[in-house]
């Protein structure tokens, strides 16, 4: 018995073809096509359970055509599929009211499910709303699998109320993700108050979040009363104290607080997004954080990739940094394809932020047009604890290697502490020093793998293997 019929329209043949193959394998009935002309057809005919259907084809595109769809069967479950794999993709599939939305590439028997859940669970009529065009300063880049992820997350996300907890290393990009819930959500018209519970004193964060009655008796509005209405971001959430928390916690289940000093309690309508570097789970088993807030808090997951776990992205933040220098009045710049190459070869222990401050930081410092390979070396070696790790491994002559790894790890602990995960610190330092160390071998042999794995005193074999589970590139200069 069919489960139902799909209309497929997508204009690359051997995609028309795999999907075809695939729906029918789980036992449903396909029709195909390249155009959105016929599959208009076909939909005001009334035919077909649901369609499965690319942005872009040669006749239109899928956000002029899906208006149509709904208006002539709005019942009618559609499910999108796209190769321009971008955060505006995710979000005006989101806002058109589309089912679901897949980038390509994506699994088929993902696909098949979602199809088969679409046609047993239609989706709710809700309107298409507009949305403020963010094309020029796109808020979230990158086309990664890992990113595409987050994508979704966020286009379910805007129109909810539920609080969300982002997690992940110092600057993956947690306060931006929850600007975006905000800035695309219907919250986005009232204050979105943010507040890096990190650098406030304890004995002032009760005061700052819930306000205060003074002495003579005026009362001050504290963080979560401003942004009533709005959305509360409350950074390092790990950082709380304990009478915090469950003042917090009041604010989830009932809706309101007191102030301090005060016996009027406030109601308060607002979204609270919370974010962390650290491990929840151990905090909470520790006594330090708890565990009925962190569940409140932890409706939604929300983890961010680390950069060195998505540096196909590389290339677009980038790009998308200089746009920004440029916009902030720095001349127009491009980096040469080598320059892209070390960028790509780096580990970025400082992650998004840290790629971002180094463009920045080089449209400031050099006034030529071409950024070179050069240029992106000399800056990634004068930052942070690589520069000052070197100087130390410099000033024994290389000959103490314990105590400049130690001046390493003393540096990495004071300025990257909050990135260090709870266990697991060995493989962290392995994998970041054996990085550079056979990347910064491989280039001074010019890629001549059998030279350097003898200087490393390394087996061939096994130096190849680590080339590939670091994903070092090899890049040979012409003599």
């Amino acid at each position: 018995m069919s489960k139902g019929v799909v209309l497929v329209a997508d204009d690359d043949n051997a995609i028309r073809t795999v999907l075809n193959q695939a729906l029918k394998r789980a036992g449903f009935d396909v029709r195909v096509t390249s155009n959105f002309n016929t599959l208009l057809q076909w939909v005001s005919n009334g035919e077909g359970d649901c369609v499965v259907s690319d942005v872009i084809m040669p006749d239109s595109d899928a956000f002029e055509v899906l208006p149509k769809i709904q208006n002539l069967r709005p019942e009618l479950p559609v499910i999108l599929i796209s190769a321009q794999n971008t955060f505006m993709t995710a979000l005006k599939a989101q806002e058109a009211g589309a089912y679901e939305y897949l980038p390509k590439p994506f699994d088929l028997d993902e696909l098949t499910n979602i199809a088969q859940r679409a046609i047993a669970e239609p989706k709710d009529n809700r309107p298409a709303q507009s949305i403020e065009d963010y094309n020029q300063n796109m808020p979230l880049v990158g086309r990664s699998a890992a990113m595409q992820d987050i994508y979704r997350s966020i286009a379910r996300l805007m129109h909810s109320d539920l609080p969300v907890l982002l997690s992940g290393e110092t600057g993956t990009g947690k306060r931006l993700t929850a600007r975006v819930l905000h800035d695309f959500g219907n919250r986005k018209l009232n204050p979105f108050v943010a507040v890096n519970l990190a650098t406030l004193p304890d004995e002032f964060i009760e005061s700052e979040l819930f306000g205060h009655q003074s002495e003579a008796g005026a009362l001050e509005f504290g963080r979560i009363r401003n942004a009533d209405g709005g959305t509360l971001y409350l950074d390092e959430v790990n950082e709380l104290p304990l009478a915090a928390q469950s003042r917090l916690l009041r604010v989830l289940l009932e809706g309101e607080f007191t102030p301090l000093g005060s016996a009027l309690p406030l109601r308060v309508d607002v979204r609270i997004i919370a974010s962390t570097t650290k491990n929840m789970t151990e905090l909470i088993a520790n006594g330090r954080f708890r565990e009925d807030l962190y569940y409140r808090l932890n409706v939604v997951p929300i983890k961010l990739p680390a950069l060195k776990d998505r540096m196909e992205d590389v290339p677009d933040l980038a790009r998308h940094f200089l746009k920004i220098s440029q916009s902030e009045g720095a001349q127009s710049r491009h980096l040469e394809a080598d320059a892209m190459s070390v960028l790509k070869d780096h580990f970025w222990p400082g992650n998004i932020r840290e790629l971002e401050n180094l463009i920045r930081r080089i449209c400031i410092l050099y006034p030529q047009e071409t950024i070179t390979a050069t240029i992106i070396r000399t800056e990634i070696k004068n930052s942070g604890y690589f520069k000052q790790g070197l100087e130390a491994a410099s000033n024994t002559g290389f000959q103490n290697i314990r105590a400049a790894t130690e001046y390493f790890v003393m540096r990495y602990f004071e300025e990257y502490s909050n990135d260090l995960p709870p266990e697991g610190v060995y493989q962290r330092f392995l994998q970041e020093f054996e990085y550079p160390l056979i990347s910064n071998t491989l280039a001074a042999c010019n890629g001549n793998q059998i030279k350097a794995a003898k200087i490393l005193g390394l087996n061939r074999n096994t130096l190849r293997k680590k080339i590939q589970s670091h994903g070092i590139r090899i890049i040979r200069t012409a003599k």
